[in-house]
């Protein structure tokens, strides 16, 4: 309801529009979304696992001027420090984004701001950031050229935005004039279902094989000729006598033998779970050690150059270009996104960085402790260096005084 009334207020409504004209004729109509791979583990583990680390990330609006960055008071950076909206903290926020457009190849982030002309150039004041996931998108052309995009939802409701408003992710951006995903907008996960489909029907077979293997156990062979009613009664008999033996022997009378089977059930080799395993994780681009959480530095400074760091990039150049006018980002605004909390490294790698770092006097007291996990202290502000370092500029000027020195003492 709450999103309802905000969009209803800031939605253009129907709008004298025409659908837009694609270049391979077909309507730019797409409805939400494809949802079969989701029902594995493997899939929603690797999602997860991507969505967990991107939201740590720290969105900040930064106004960059020469070698110079600073980052400006105001809304935007409220907003993106605790909350975007009132339904969601920051971190939700990303995840919930994480999801969807890892799930529909699409994500529909649309921001809720007020413009100002007073000054003759548009300033813009925002009141939130909304991820929505509509059941069908329509992209529509105003007669100025304009492109608007209509959003359809489940409740039968539906609100237009101009389309350079929104903030508008994909994935695999490639047959598509308009949307991520394969030719038709969706997602195109034709590869990694068939190996879904291998991998659950190896499993199934599996969970059969150890149903057998575990419930027949032997053969009770009855040496007399009896019908279905007297050998479902020596077999309830021959029950009796197992359940009840206490010492380990079981005693029969003449009629009976009985066969112990040897479970020796053959099961799938380790070494073909673990392809088809792997084929789906290198899908996300997430190696089984950080699905585990028993990575190495090395093997999450692969994971994070390989999965997380392009949406890094891609979430700062997507955020900049719809958030600011072309003014705003002439003047160096653009919204960045920190990652100094995806803490990877290990204790001794911290410490190594730590005594680098600080020997530089590049880290003041209060950012070594919170490498290590500590809260912050009184005066903490301060940085020291090593005396073992000097500045470049200096260095001719130093070895010259040296060498002067070396001169007068061979004179003398």
């Amino acid at each position: 309801m709450i999103l309802m009334d905000v969009f209803r207020r800031w939605s253009m409504g129907r709008r004298e529009a025409k659908w837009f004209r694609m270049m391979n004729g077909g309507l730019p109509v797409f409805s939400q979304f494809g949802t079969n791979i989701y029902a594995s583990d493997i899939v929603q583990n690797c999602i997860n696992v991507i969505a967990t680390e991107m939201s740590k990330l720290q969105p900040r609006h930064i106004r960059t001027s020469g070698n110079e960055q600073t980052i400006p008071n105001g809304n935007l950076n409220r907003l993106l420090r605790f909350g975007p909206n009132p339904l969601m903290t920051t971190s939700e926020f990303i995840e919930k984004q994480i999801w969807l457009l890892l799930m529909n190849y699409n994500a529909f982030i649309v921001p809720i701001f007020d413009s100002d002309f007073s000054s003759g150039v548009e300033r813009r004041s925002y009141r939130g950031l909304y991820p929505i996931n509509p059941s069908r998108v329509e992209f529509l052309q105003e007669p100025t050229g304009e492109l608007l995009i209509r959003f359809h939802f489940p409740s039968g409701v539906d609100f237009t935005f101009r389309y350079a408003d929104v903030i508008h992710l994909r994935k695999k951006f490639s047959v598509n004039e308009l949307m991520g995903g394969g030719a038709d907008g969706q997602p195109d996960n034709s590869a990694l279902l068939r190996v879904l489909q291998t991998n659950y029907t190896l499993a199934q077979g599996l969970e059969r094989a150890a149903k057998i293997n575990a419930a027949i156990q032997g053969i009770l062979k009855v040496n007399t000729v009896m019908d279905d009613e007297a050998q479902r009664a020596e077999r309830d008999r021959f029950i009796k006598l197992v359940e009840s033996g206490e010492s380990g022997i079981l005693p029969l009378d003449l009629k009976g033998d009985y066969t112990q089977l040897r479970g020796d059930a053959k099961f799938i080799d380790k070494d073909t779970l673990a392809f088809l395993q792997q084929s789906a994780l290198n899908w996300f681009g997430v190696s089984l050690p950080i699905l585990t959480g028993e990575f190495t530095d090395e093997q999450y400074q692969a994971f994070y150059e390989k999965a997380l760091e392009p949406l890094v990039i891609y979430f700062t150049q997507k955020y900049s270009k719809v958030l600011f006018t072309e003014r705003e980002l002439d003047v160096g605004n653009e919204i960045a996104w920190y990652q100094r909390d995806m803490n990877y490294l290990s204790t001794s790698s911290k410490i190594n960085l730590i005594k680098t770092m600080g020997e530089q006097g590049l880290l003041s007291d209060n950012q070594k402790l919170a490498l290590m996990g500590y809260p912050p202290k009184p005066g903490g502000e301060r940085i020291t260096q090593s005396l073992n370092y000097i500045d470049v500029n200096l260095i001719n000027q130093y070895q010259m005084q040296n060498k002067s020195k070396a001169v007068t003492s061979d004179n003398e």
